[in-house]
């Protein structure tokens, strides 16, 4: 069986200084899947976009700003992770420089910078612990992972790392 999933775009706004990450707090909306969590910004590519054109697409849409350096984190393959089970596939990014104010807040929460340090006090998406140190290391590492869902909870997860 063909494997389908919804493809989608995660960005992760770094401040210039590097040690901050504009975070979008889902609060807005309580029937929300993601309802009080933090998470960096992005969403579902549209048929007629490649991976950039979305994640651009996104941030201007969520953020405000546009994406000028932008550097591709990994990917992750998340089956079982959409409310009907759906099979979701992530493009991770780290937005490196940007113009534009972010704007503070969008229709499903609000924007806060938070510290790198910080970011484990945060309410993530338990799945977001395990790549996060990843997307923050900024090392130029790419990392490819799968963390397989069940019942909204990441039940594995495998990795590999290419310089």
């Amino acid at each position: 069986m063909p494997y389908t999933p919804i493809l989608a775009t995660l960005g992760y706004v770094f401040s210039p200084d590097g040690r901050q990450i504009l975070m979008i707090h889902r609060n807005a909306r309580p029937e929300d899947a993601h309802y009080g969590k933090y998470n960096g910004l992005g969403g579902k590519l549209e048929p007629d976009e490649d991976v950039v054109a979305g994640l651009r697409r996104e941030l201007r849409e969520e953020a405000g700003i546009e994406c000028d350096a932008v550097e591709l984190a990994g990917t992750i393959s998340w089956p079982g992770f959409g409310k009907r089970g759906e099979d979701w596939f992530g493009f991770i990014f780290r937005v490196t420089k940007f113009t534009g104010v972010p704007l503070t807040s969008n229709p499903e929460g609000t924007l806060e910078w938070v510290d790198v340090e910080r970011m484990e006090a945060l309410p993530l998406w338990e799945g977001d612990r395990l790549f996060l140190p990843y997307v923050f290391e900024r090392s130029g590492n790419q990392f490819h992972g799968v963390m397989p869902y069940q019942n909204g909870k990441p039940v594995g997860w495998r990795l590999t790392t290419i310089p």
